[in-house]
């Protein structure tokens, strides 16, 4: 049965004086919902997830799963289970007795045992391969093999910590659709640590952003995509352009006139900011409309071609501003402003407005405590039992 998590002011330091490689996270999993982490390395998810496993001591806070306080307890006495980047498999058990192993230290027959391992194998299609060992199974084999040892102990929550991360770019976006149906399939708790932003957007119900081991934002994929709290949010997850921008006038809470260089934009979003501040917009290059140059309207700036590059399914145009700034937009192949569209050529960039946002500041980093990490990096990671 699927259990809920809850971190409050969960942190973690890695010696005294150190900045925390955790820093009073509060967070909130349903039951049954698939979370990812998402962040690039050193931004404390891992770290996370190896506190919720209990392979790591919080400095301070709670880790509650269903209400009960598992903070103390060491990772056997956890209804939680890991699968690891490096998958972690025995090299001399075939894919039966890797999935068999934690099955071996409990009290189970072993007609229930043989049920369980060969029910796991055929959840994750390695029905076929439970004869042969880690050897002479392809990466992505491997990977099912990890999951279902994961997944015969049947865990509240299932931790992943990057686990398709060793896999072929073709092989992990066929992976990670299968993995969240897996995940629909059995009901459990999923927590999926990653630094691909592509994998959280895909197979998420919800996702944290981590920076500097805090939380930037956290939820649905496409409130974070659409909707980033701050320019840190908006620039890791996707391709984004950023602007500098004045903001010269606001019309109540959602709509406001921007100044971009000799340009009068407007935004139909909320505007953190008063009239009279600098700050930075965000607009995704898919909504960047490409158009002849002279066209009229709102929203239209002036723009040059620097490079028209194709990427097979739609076109990506950068383009340079008089302010400087570069913008790329991703234009459908089909757009007829494409034909015989090159560098050099004169164009104007439609932003409109319910596309341009203005963003909140992103908080400045503290420092990365390098040696922290780097000692946690090279400690040996627990077998998932």
């Amino acid at each position: 049965m699927a259990a809920s998590l809850d971190l409050v002011g969960l942190t973690k330091r890695f010696g005294h004086g150190h900045p925390a490689a955790v820093d009073n996270i509060d967070l909130s999993v349903a039951s049954g919902e698939f979370f990812s982490l998402l962040g690039p390395s050193g931004c404390g998810k891992t770290t996370t997830l190896r506190l919720v496993a209990g392979f790591e001591e919080p400095t301070a806070g709670q880790i509650l799963l269903d209400g009960a306080d598992v903070s103390n307890l060491p990772p056997h006495k956890r209804n939680v289970n890991t699968v690891f980047q490096s998958y972690a498999l025995f090299p001399f058990l075939t894919a039966f007795d890797n999935v068999a192993f934690g099955l071996k230290h409990s009290r189970v027959t072993k007609a229930e045992l043989k049920k369980r391992v060969n029910d796991a194998l055929a959840l994750v299609d390695m029905a076929s391969f439970t004869s042969r060992r880690p050897a002479q199974l392809s990466g992505g084999q491997q990977q099912r093999v990890a999951l279902a040892r994961a997944l015969v102990l049947n865990p509240a929550v299932l931790l992943l910590d990057e686990p398709l991360g060793a896999l072929d770019a073709k092989l992990r976006r066929s992976l990670k659709v299968e993995l969240k149906a897996l995940q629909e399939r059995v009901g459990i708790t999923f927590i999926y640590v990653t630094h691909d932003q592509e994998e959280a957007l895909t197979m998420s119900d919800r996702l944290a952003v981590m920076h500097t081991g805090r939380i930037a934002q956290i939820g649905t994929p496409r409130e974070v995509y659409e909707e980033p709290a701050d320019s840190y949010v908006a620039d890791f997850l996707g391709a984004a352009n950023l602007l500098k921008i004045f903001i010269s006038e606001r019309s109540g809470d959602s709509a406001a006139t921007l100044t971009l260089g000799a340009v009068a934009l407007k935004t139909s979003n909320a505007v953190p900011a008063e009239p009279g501040a600098t700050a930075e917009a965000v607009i995704r290059p898919e909504r960047i409309r490409v158009e002849a140059h002279g066209s009229s309207g709102p929203n239209r700036v002036p723009a040059l071609v620097e490079r028209v590059v194709y990427l097979g399914a739609a076109t990506q145009v950068i383009l340079r501003l008089a302010t400087g700034e570069s913008l790329q937009a991703v234009v459908a192949n089909d757009e007829p402003v494409l034909a015989g569209l090159t560098a050099g050529d004169p164009v104007h960039a439609h932003l409109p407005a319910d596309a341009l946002r203005v963003l909140a500041s992103a908080p400045v980093p503290a420092a990365v405590d390098t040696e922290a990490h780097a000692a946690a990096a090279t400690t040996a990671a627990p077998l998932a039992s």
